[in-house]
């Protein structure tokens, strides 16, 4: 009994080191004029900040008159509303996909208040991009379209997975559904 069960873990331990697992750390390599634009929200995993938002989600990344990396989230909620919240975004490490944001009044701007916002993986025709951060509490899958190939998506989710985030609970926009997802209408 002792041998099998010795076998079993061995078996184990040897599938689970054959699975590379991916790091999780944002790409090396971004061109943040080619990122700036808007982006469609096509999947993400649940958080308290997108509570309201059961539609329509988009990123859009402007560059300000002062350089400044201007940032408006946009969404439509349950009632119809369109809902939105203007920030900004920083490099951390120049040309890399390591940002931070901050959504604080202009008036608590002094604050040291930022959140680390992770390109994790990014097509390279600048067609989707996938963000995170060191915690693997936050990810989104953006597009440039609302629809993204579902075969592109399950690459994205395969790597995502791999990089330990939790994919099984992703809540996937209207475009991408299927019976095996779940809307984000349906999460209440």
């Amino acid at each position: 009994m002792k041998l099998h069960l010795t076998l079993l873990l061995c078996a184990i331990g040897v599938a689970g080191a054959a699975r590379a697992e991916l790091p999780n750390q944002p790409v090396e390599r971004i061109e943040l004029d080619r990122y700036l634009g808007t982006w469609h929200e096509v999947a993400r995993l649940p958080n308290r900040y997108q509570d309201d938002c059961i539609s329509g989600t988009t990123a859009t990344y402007l560059r300000g008159e002062d350089g400044e990396i201007v940032v408006r989230n946009a969404c439509t909620a349950d009632d119809g509303e369109r809902l939105s919240v203007d920030g900004v975004a920083r490099e951390v490490v120049s040309g890399s996909g390591n940002l931070q944001v901050r959504f604080a009044p202009r008036w608590l701007a002094w604050l040291p208040v930022w959140a680390d916002y992770w390109v994790l993986d990014l097509d390279p025709d600048y067609r989707w991009a996938v963000v995170g951060g060191p915690t693997r509490k936050f990810l989104w899958v953006l597009a440039r379209e609302p629809q993204l190939d579902p075969v592109v998506f399950d690459g994205i989710k395969t790597r995502a997975a791999a990089r330990g985030y939790a994919v099984e609970r992703l809540w996937v926009a209207d475009t991408l559904r299927t019976d095996t997802t779940t809307r984000v209408a349906d999460r209440r």
